[in-house]
C-alpha cells in the first residue's frame, strides 16, 4: 500500500476516476505525484488503506459499470465469511456484470450472469446478496470449507456479546441449490447444506466437527450452555457430547495472547470443576494429524463413558 495525504481537492480516504480529474479542479501531473495511490488504472485515490478489502472495493468502485456488483470471493470477504488461505487474498477483485464487457482493469476478474441477480450494500458497496456469494463459491473451493462459509451465513457473527443476525438461513440455501441444479459445485453445494449448523464460531471450528463426523464418531452439540462455578456462571465449549461431560475446544493462534492465555486456563479449570473433561486441539492436531486427534476423543469418550 501507498499512503499519503489529500491531495489538492481530493479528499483524503477518496477515490477519483483519473479522467475526470478536471472535475475535482486537479490536473494529471498533480494525480502523478507521490502521495496519489492508483491502486488500478484509471483510478487515483488518497489515503485509502488498500491492504483493506473494503477501501480496495472503494477504489474500484469508480470502475463499476451499472449492475455490476462484487462477487465470489471478494463478496465472501466483504462479508467477513472464513475462506481457506488460498482463496483469502485481495486481489484479484471478482465483479459480477449482467452483460459482457469489452474489457476489463488488471487485477480483476469478470463473472458475467445473463439473467438478473439480486444486489445488496455492504460498506456502502454493491455486493450479491449472500445467498448467490455462498452458490458461487461451490466451484472453488472445497465442500469442507463451503460448509464453514454456510455455517457463518445461518449463525451470525459474534461482536464481543452482541451477534450480528444471521445473514441466510438454510430454506434459502436450498431454494438457492434448487435453482443453480445443475450447475458447477453442485454436488458439493448439496453435500455441505446437509452439514451446515448453527452456532460455529469460526472455521476450525466446523472443519473439526467435520473431521469427527467423517470418522464415524456421533456428531457433537456446538456450544452447548454448561453451567459452572456453584451455579454462578454459564460457559459454552465449542463442541461437546454433553451426556459424557467431554468439551473440545479449538484453540489457533488467537490463544497465544497472554491475556487470552491466562483466561482459557481459568475456563479449562471452571470445566474441569464442574465434573467435565476438556479436550483442547491445536491447528497442527487438526490439519496434520487429525487421526491422532480423532483416536484422542475416541478414548476419552471410552473413559468418560466407564465413570
Amino acid at each position: 500500500m501507498s499512503s499519503g495525504r489529500a491531495i489538492g481537492p481530493i479528499p483524503s480516504g477518496a477515490a477519483i476516476r483519473t479522467s475526470e480529474h478536471a472535475t475535482f479542479g486537479t490536473t494529471r501531473a498533480k494525480l502523478r505525484g507521490g502521495r496519489v495511490q492508483h491502486p488500478f488504472t484509471g483510478v487515483s485515490t488518497s489515503n485509502l488503506d488498500l491492504d483493506s478489502i473494503v477501501d480496495l472495493c472503494r477504489a474500484y468502485e469508480q470502475l463499476l459499470r451499472t449492475g455490476e456488483a462484487f462477487s465470489h470471493t471478494t463478496a465472501a470477504l466483504l462479508y467477513g465469511a472464513p475462506l481457506p488461505a488460498a482463496h483469502a487474498a485481495l486481489r484479484p477483485l471478482h465483479v459480477l456484470s449482467p452483460t459482457p464487457t469489452r474489457s476489463r482493469t488488471g487485477g480483476t476478474v469478470e463473472h458475467r450472469s445473463r439473467a438478473g441477480f439480486p444486489v445488496v450494500l455492504r460498506f456502502g458497496l454493491p455486493v450479491v446478496e449472500p445467498v448467490a456469494m455462498w452458490l458461487q463459491l461451490a466451484s472453488a473451493i472445497s465442500r469442507e470449507d463451503l460448509t464453514a462459509v454456510g455455517d457463518f451465513l445461518v449463525t451470525g457473527v459474534l461482536h464481543g456479546r452482541a451477534r450480528e443476525p444471521a445473514l441466510a438461513d438454510h430454506a434459502a440455501l436450498a431454494a438457492a441449490i434448487d435453482v443453480g441444479t445443475g450447475g458447477r459445485g453442485m454436488s458439493g453445494a448439496r453435500w455441505a447444506l446437509e452439514r451446515i449448523r448453527v452456532g460455529a464460531a469460526s472455521r476450525p471450528e466446523t472443519l473439526l466437527r467435520l473431521v469427527m463426523a467423517a470418522a464415524g464418531l456421533p456428531e457433537p452439540v456446538i456450544g452447548p450452555a454448561v453451567v459452572v462455578a456453584g451455579g454462578t456462571l454459564t460457559l459454552h465449549p465449542d463442541l461437546a457430547y454433553p451426556e459424557l461431560r467431554l468439551a473440545i475446544e479449538y484453540e489457533g493462534d488467537g490463544h497465544r495472547d497472554p491475556a487470552r492465555w491466562e483466561r482459557d486456563i481459568e475456563r479449562r479449570e471452571l470445566f474441569e470443576d464442574a465434573g467435565w473433561r476438556v479436550i483442547r486441539v491445536t491447528r497442527n492436531a487438526l490439519f496434520r494429524d487429525p487421526d491422532a486427534l480423532i483416536a484422542r476423543i475416541r478414548r476419552a469418550r471410552i473413559a468418560r463413558a466407564a465413570d
